[in-house]
């Protein structure tokens, strides 16, 4: 029995030898199982150390992801292979998550942000709408009359082909179905971007008046249950249908407006908002006489209206004929905010306080930026995220920040937020903004006429320029 072999499991501080691509690393046990108890490195962690093990694959990268688990980040090497290559490998050995984690971008934070890279579609390359996902970075594309969705890594996962010529509006429902809308056709359109195929179509219709046929989709949003519509015939008559995600039918009809005047328009914008449980609709249009629009609040679970306000025609009278060119909804901080189209001033409402005017007017700290920003018959954008206003004037980009001394505040005031220039002039003069959206810690632009998507991150030498 002399010469039986030990086959134990090796200890946590036992070293253990791996032939990888005909190169020999050692290391300990415990590295290889810092990469989860499922991961295949984990696993050969189990061996009995004696056991030689080879493993047929790319041994320089297998370095990096090796240093990735010593010291959770990863070394200067990994620079000389591409993204997909490492999480290809990562993939294999199982440490995936170990990857994402340390090439994920860092928290966004809007004055160290600057442009990473463009993501261009392989074709019709000017992008009509797309959706950011919040909790990966992931992203949803509508470009001609094709869907594209890139994954957390911004790398090609899928595109589907659509009936329509033209998407205007896009949205993810579900990890697999794509809500999506256009202007020249009918109907709200589910795709399943694993298959391709369509797999429901809603249109609204009304037994009882002729005049609703072909309407068509304007703006979408979603609560965890539903997803929300709103649609338009020819004539001008809309509401918003609550569609529901299981079954992918009406459950019922929300604000049919008649579509006669500004402030019974169809809604061009949708959020949810799920500390409140109310859907937000607005509509911003202009000509000769300048921006007129509304914001409408309404219970999805009665159709109620339960706030709104009119421009021009409510709020201060010293602001009137200052109206709104956009507005959007700060889910984490329950505020409403609102670019105005001829002063420029950024305005901001307490969602859990609203009245006829709860209109707080944001203060330019700095001196020599008052009254500048005004952008009469320019064009606006505005988007809110992570507790930051993000504002696209023309081709300028900038943020609104809350003030560090303020962050732990919950008292608002007109100088809780501090203004700051996120662009460089090269950046400005690629075009006209068209869209703002976060997902992730990263940051989203399109502009008008432009091929693909912007992308930008916060670094530590971003170019960003501070006023304050």
């Amino acid at each position: 029995m002399g010469d039986q072999i030990d086959d134990h499991p090796a200890a946590a501080g036992e070293r253990v030898k791996i032939n990888v691509g005909g190169k020999l690393f050692e290391t300990t046990v415990s590295t290889l199982r810092s990469g989860g108890p499922d991961s295949l490195l984990s696993a050969l962690s189990n061996r009995p150390v004696h056991d030689s093990v080879f493993i047929d694959r790319d041994p320089g990268i297998f370095s990096i992801l090796l240093s990735l688990l010593r010291s959770n980040r990863l070394p200067s090497t990994a620079k000389r292979f591409s993204n997909q290559e490492l999480i290809d490998e990562a993939l294999y050995f199982g440490i995936e998550s170990q990857l994402k984690s340390a090439l994920a971008p860092s928290r966004l934070s809007g004055i160290d942000t600057s442009l990473f890279t463009t993501v261009k579609p392989s074709s019709d390359g000017v992008v009509s709408d797309f959706d950011a996902i919040e909790t990966d970075g992931s992203l949803w594309v509508a470009h001609g009359g094709q869907i594209t969705v890139y994954d957390w890594n911004l790398s090609h996962a899928a595109t589907v082909r659509t009936h329509m010529d033209y998407i205007n509006t896009v949205k993810r429902i579900r990890p697999e179905i794509a809500a999506v809308g256009s202007l020249q056709g009918s109907g709200l359109h589910f795709y399943n971007m694993t298959n391709g195929r369509r797999v429901q179509s809603v249109d609204w219709v009304d037994p009882t008046d002729v005049r609703i046929y072909k309407a068509r989709v304007h703006a979408i949003a979603d609560s965890p249950d539903s997803v929300f519509a709103s649609y338009d015939c020819q004539h001008g008559e809309n509401c918003v249908l609550m569609i529901d995600k299981s079954t992918m039918g009406i459950s019922s009809e929300i604000g049919r407006m008649p579509g006669s005047s500004s402030k019974y328009m169809v809604p061009t914008k949708l959020s949810y908002v799920p500390d409140l449980g109310v859907l937000v609709g607005s509509s911003v249009t202009s000509g000769a006489f300048g921006y007129s629009g509304y914001i409408r609040f309404w219970d999805p679970r009665s159709g109620n209206v339960v706030w709104e306000t009119n421009e021009p025609g409510s709020g201060r009278s010293s602001r009137f004929g200052d109206t709104f060119a956009d507005v959007d909804v700060d889910l984490d901080g329950l505020s409403l905010f609102k670019i105005c189209s001829k002063s420029g001033d950024l305005a901001m409402a307490d969602l859990r306080k609203l009245s006829d005017d709860p209109w707080l007017y944001l203060k330019e700290r700095n001196p020599s930026m008052r009254n500048v920003g005004g952008n009469v018959g320019g064009s606006f954008s505005l988007h809110c995220y992570r507790e930051q206003v993000f504002v696209g004037r023309e081709g300028e980009l900038e943020v609104w920040s809350r003030v560090e001394e303020r962050e732990n505040e919950r008292i608002v005031s007109e100088d809780m937020f501090r203004r700051n220039y996120v662009y460089k002039v090269e950046d400005s003069e690629r075009g006209v903004i068209r869209k703002i959206e976060g997902g992730g810690d990263r940051l989203f632009v399109t502009r008008e006429d432009v091929e693909g998507i912007e992308v930008w991150q916060s670094t530590y030498n971003s170019g960003a320029v501070s006023v304050l």
